[in-house]
């Protein structure tokens, strides 16, 4: 009968310990799959902050000091141009690109008003000799004070920028033209306060009619070769911050409509 016995207690501590070792092996299983699921979490956590991080980057860079909406005004951070060039086959002119002559390699003095600002202004056409000619052929033609008057993006929010220019008021339109590449741009991306220039797309060839002013110092990517500038404020800034500037965005973000109501409403050039 012993021997029954022993065998009989053998065989329970037998089944106890597959129980047992059944019940770790559950566990381990569990812990196994539950390590991958949380490193999946982690790994997409990873991709999708990444991602967001690139789409802020491009936002913010395409959509700035140069960024030409091809349909509607988009909120970004930074001057756009038309949606013309944007659209324009990237590293050529396109349309009839107002000769660069028209600068005559000289600097050239004058006025421009913004609502009752007064704002005096000096071109370069020296340093930027096709910039500041599409500039002066426009305003030649009263561009900037009738279809290109409004000045539709005012940002806040580190760049402090002002821009006017659109053909259609809301940063969209086309003037028929379109050119580059970019001319006299600050290497270290510093756009000190009073700087005028040029709003672009992503492709350095779609200056077009939009330009910014800065109206604090700012610091702009130079990653796609900058903006160009062909222009300064001499006067006048101080009273464009506390008249418009200092209102803010219309909606109340960093970058949108200004909420005084801008437009150029006169521009002499000599």
């Amino acid at each position: 009968m012993a021997p029954s016995r022993n065998a009989e207690r053998d065989a329970r501590e037998a089944r106890d310990r597959l129980r047992r070792y059944n019940a770790r092996q559950a566990v381990f299983g569990h812990q196994v799959t539950r390590r991958k699921r949380d490193n999946i979490i982690a790994i997409v956590g990873v991709v999708v902050v990444a991602a967001l991080a690139t789409v802020t980057q491009v936002l913010y860079f395409t959509a700035g000091p140069g960024y030409t909406p091809t349909s509607s005004p988009s909120a970004s951070a930074s001057p756009s141009a038309s949606s013309s060039p944007s659209a324009s086959p990237e590293g050529k002119n396109t349309g009839d690109v107002p000769a660069k002559t028209i600068a005559e390699d000289r600097d050239w003095s004058g006025e421009l008003d913004l609502n009752s600002v007064k704002l005096g202004i000096t071109l370069d056409g020296k340093v930027a000799p096709q910039a500041t000619s599409a500039f002066i052929s426009l305003a030649k033609k009263n561009f900037y004070t009738t279809t290109g008057k409004t000045c539709h993006r005012l940002t806040t929010g580190g760049l402090s920028v002002i821009q006017c220019g659109s053909v259609n008021g809301d940063g969209t339109g086309d003037p028929g033209f379109s050119f580059g590449p970019v001319e006299n741009a600050p290497v270290d991306g510093v756009y000190p306060a009073g700087t005028i220039a040029m709003a672009r797309g992503t492709d350095q060839y779609s200056n077009s009619s939009q330009f910014f002013i800065v109206y604090k110092d700012s610091t702009l990517d130079t990653s796609g070769g900058g903006y160009t500038v062909f222009g300064k404020v001499t006067s006048g800034l101080s009273d464009f911050i506390s008249k418009i500037a200092d209102a803010g965005v219309a909606n109340g973000s960093t970058d949108g409509a200004p909420k005084v109501a801008t437009s150029i409403t006169r521009l002499t050039l000599n």
